[in-house]
């Protein structure tokens, strides 16, 4: 990723250092339970990151995390705690604008806390963005769309609520692509909720699963033609994340396409998941891959194995949903859609105007970095006391 400093006029560079940064813990309430295979939430927790340079701009970012340290080894505490103890003291005074010497610095000061630097990384693309004018997108390389295929994910575990769930947002004209969370209940059991949505629904949406790495190599085997014959697309990470060489065997076999999730963080992770063609897609999260121009890292090593692209959330907010979009805008190829459904399924977002939903896409924010503006109102009201 070239250096935006071309982008800076003369007479703004001087102003363009970071002169603080603040993060915020928040619970939203969601409209209802959200139950994976090893956990489940009924509110939201995110850090805000809000970076303010020397001149006056403040741009913001978002870290998300499910149940705490359980879906990845980082909690809002954590990464509350680590901003403001090491990664925000390695950047005060620094280029808001280069990015790569910022990320660098970050990376000097700690190992892994993805979602903590991508949280920052965010904001910094966002305050450089407001500064000059122009969306984050164009800092990113340029957009290559403005409107995504967005899914909407089933994680109640209740197939009759799950049902009534999907009709509503068929006949909204949201979503018509629907992600069921499985692997809390025993495979027969998963397998006939999926039956039942897959009777009631046939030929109106397409069904993917998300197994969240709760099957061994065996039950997979054996669940995968099942699944296929119920006419299921695709089936994200079934094994755990160690386990590639498993993967590229499930991969072997006919069936269902695979989707790498938990097992991709870094450009190296991708690299060693297509070296063994354990995937056929992959999912693309600033919470793994640490920041903006690494994700496109990420994608660009994906682009060149024939791996498939897909945008993956983990719940954000109208803030981490937008700076997902600037990156998937940019990307010359996005297959597989996106499921950055995560303002909808808040109780009350955290900005003045959420996304646009409509015709089963969601839509890039338009105006200068990312397009949001954080409602300081909300934020104090659903901040961590």
């Amino acid at each position: 990723m070239p250096d935006s400093l071309a982008l800076v006029p003369a007479d703004l560079r001087n102003d363009l250092s970071i002169h603080s940064i603040r993060s915020t813990i928040v619970d939203v309430p969601t409209v209802r339970r959200h139950k994976l295979s090893s956990l489940s939430v009924t509110a939201q927790s995110y850090v805000i990151v809000e970076v303010t340079l020397a001149n006056g701009a403040t741009g913001i970012g978002e870290a998300a995390t499910l149940g705490g340290p359980r879906w990845s080894e980082e909690s809002v505490e954590a990464i509350k705690a680590n901003i403001d103890a090491h990664l925000a003291p390695a950047l005060i005074g620094q280029p808001a604008h280069r990015f790569e010497s910022a990320s660098a610095l970050v990376d000097g000061a700690a190992r892994r806390n993805n979602a903590a630097k991508a949280a920052i990384d965010t904001a910094l693309h966002d305050a450089v963005g407001r500064t000059l004018g122009i969306p984050v997108a164009q800092l990113l390389g340029g957009t290559v769309r403005d409107s995504f295929p967005v899914l909407w994910t089933l994680a109640s575990g209740d197939p009759g609520q799950e049902i009534e769930e999907a009709e509503a947002k068929l006949a909204a004209r949201l979503h018509d692509t629907f992600k069921v969370k499985i692997g809390a209940q025993a495979p027969a059991a998963d397998l006939a909720r999926l039956a039942r949505l897959a009777g009631a629904l046939g030929g109106r949406a397409r069904l993917i699963v998300d197994a969240n790495q709760a099957w061994d190599e065996t039950t997979a085997a054996r669940c995968l033609p099942a699944l296929a014959d119920l006419g299921v697309a695709l089936v994200e990470q079934p094994l755990p994340a160690w386990n590639i060489a498993g993967l590229a065997r499930l991969r072997s076999r006919p069936g269902v396409p695979i989707m790498a999730d938990e097992c991709v963080f870094s450009a190296h992770d991708m690299l060693e998941v297509a070296r063994q063609a354990a995937a056929d897609v992959v999912s693309l999260k600033l919470v793994k891959h640490g920041s903006l121009p690494n994700l496109k890292r990420v994608a660009g090593i994906a682009e060149a194995a024939g791996i498939g692209l897909y945008g993956g959330c983990l719940l954000e907010s109208s803030i981490g949903a937008a700076a997902h979009l600037h990156g998937f805008a940019t990307l010359r190829e996005l297959a597989w859609g996106c499921e950055h459904f995560g303002p909808q399924i808040l109780t009350g977002d955290l900005v003045v105007e959420p996304l646009r939903f409509a015709d089963f896409c969601v839509h890039l924010p338009e105006g200068p970095g990312l397009g949001v503006t954080l409602d300081r109102d909300r934020l104090r009201h659903y901040a961590r006391g």
